[in-house]
C-alpha cells in the first residue's frame, strides 16, 4: 500500500507494517475480552487497513482498575516534577525519532497529507509533550496570609485517574493534547481514540513505554463511543473526563458523570470553523480564511 505525499504522481510512501492492533491496559497489548474486533479503514478507498480490538465496558473496567492502581500504589504521582519531566521529554524525542511511521499511520487512517503530518502535526505533537514536560516541575500552590494566627496554603494535587476521549481529525495532536498536561500533573488515564482512527493512539502508548512510563500510567482502549466511551464517562473510579466532539455527545458526557460520581468534565464542543463577519470585515480575506478552516487537513 502507498500514499501518496504530495501533487506529483510519482511521490509516494510506503505505509508501513501495522504493528499494534490489540488494547494497550497495564503496559501490555492485549485481546478485547469479548474476543471482538472492527475493521479501520483507508477514507480515501475504503480499503480495510487493519482489525482493531474493539473494547467494551469490561475492557473498560480492567484499564480503570490498572490506571487507579497506578495512581494509587504506583510511582508516577510520587515521583518529583523533575523526573516525570525528563521522562516526558525523552517520549517526546521518541516521537521525532519515529516521525514518519506516525505520519503514515495517520495518513492511512485518517486520510491526512502524509507531507503536511510529518513536518506539521508529529513534530507539534511532540512539542506539546515538551511543553507540559516544563510545566511538571513547576505546579506550585499559594501561602496564604491569614487574618489570625493560623497558618493557611493551597497546594496542587494530580486528580486521579482521566479518561480522554479524543477524535478523528487530528489524531495524534489530540492525544497529545489531553494526555500530556495530565501526564505532567501526576495522573494517570484511560485514552479511547476515535473509532475511525486507533492506530496512532497504539503506537504513541507503545512509545510511552518505551520512554520509560510505567504501566498502567496510560491505557489506551479502542473501540466505539455509545460502548466503551460511555463506560469511561460513567464509570465510578473515574475521576475526569476530558472529551473532544459534538455538543450532541458532550450533554450525554455531562449527564453521564453527573449520575456517576459527579466526575470533573472538561469539553470542546461545536462545528468545525464557525465565524462572525461584521461589516467592517475584509470580505474577500474572511472567505479565504474560511476556506483554510474548514479544509485544513486537505490543504496543499
Amino acid at each position: 500500500m502507498a500514499v501518496q505525499t504530495n501533487g506529483s504522481s510519482d511521490s509516494f510512501i510506503k505505509i508501513p507494517e501495522i504493528k499494534f492492533t490489540k488494547l494497550f491496559i497495564n503496559g501490555d497489548f492485549v485481546d478485547s475480552i469479548s474476543g471482538k474486533t472492527f475493521e479501520t479503514v483507508d477514507p480515501r478507498t475504503g480499503e480495510v487497513i487493519a482489525s482493531v480490538a474493539e473494547g467494551d465496558k469490561e475492557d473498560v473496567d480492567l484499564a480503570v482498575k490498572a490506571a487507579r492502581h497506578a495512581f494509587d500504589h504506583g510511582p508516577w504521582p510520587r515521583l518529583s516534577g523533575s523526573e516525570r519531566r525528563r521522562i516526558m521529554l525523552k517520549f517526546a524525542d521518541l516521537i521525532d525519532e519515529n516521525a514518519e511511521e506516525l505520519a503514515a499511520l495517520d495518513t492511512v487512517d485518517a486520510g491526512k497529507l502524509f507531507g503536511w503530518g510529518k513536518t506539521m502535526d508529529i513534530p507539534h505533537s511532540a512539542e506539546l509533550l515538551r511543553y507540559y514536560a516544563g510545566a511538571a516541575d513547576k505546579i506550585h500552590g499559594e501561602t496564604l496570609k491569614m487574618s489570625k494566627e493560623l497558618q493557611g496554603y493551597t497546594l496542587r494535587e494530580p486528580i486521579g485517574v482521566v479518561g480522554h476521549i479524543i477524535p478523528w481529525n487530528f489524531p495524534s495532536n489530540m492525544f497529545f493534547m489531553k494526555v500530556s498536561p495530565a501526564l505532567a500533573a501526576g495522573c494517570t488515564m484511560v485514552v479511547k481514540p476515535a473509532e475511525q482512527t486507533p492506530l496512532s493512539a497504539l503506537y504513541n502508548a507503545y512509545l510511552a513505554k518505551q520512554a520509560g512510563i510505567p504501566d498502567g500510567v496510560i491505557n489506551v482502549v479502542t473501540g466505539f463511543g455509545p460502548t466503551a466511551g460511555a463506560a469511561i464517562c460513567s464509570h465510578m473510579d473515574v475521576d475526569k473526563v476530558s472529551f473532544t466532539g459534538s455538543t450532541e455527545v458532550g450533554r450525554l458526557v455531562m449527564q453521564a458523570a453527573a449520575t456517576s460520581n459527579l466526575k470533573a468534565v472538561s469539553l470542546e464542543l461545536g462545528g468545525k470553523s464557525p465565524l462572525i463577519i461584521f461589516d467592517d470585515a475584509d470580505v474577500e480575506k474572511a472567505a479565504d480564511l474560511a476556506l483554510l478552516s474548514v479544509f485544513y487537513n486537505k490543504a496543499k
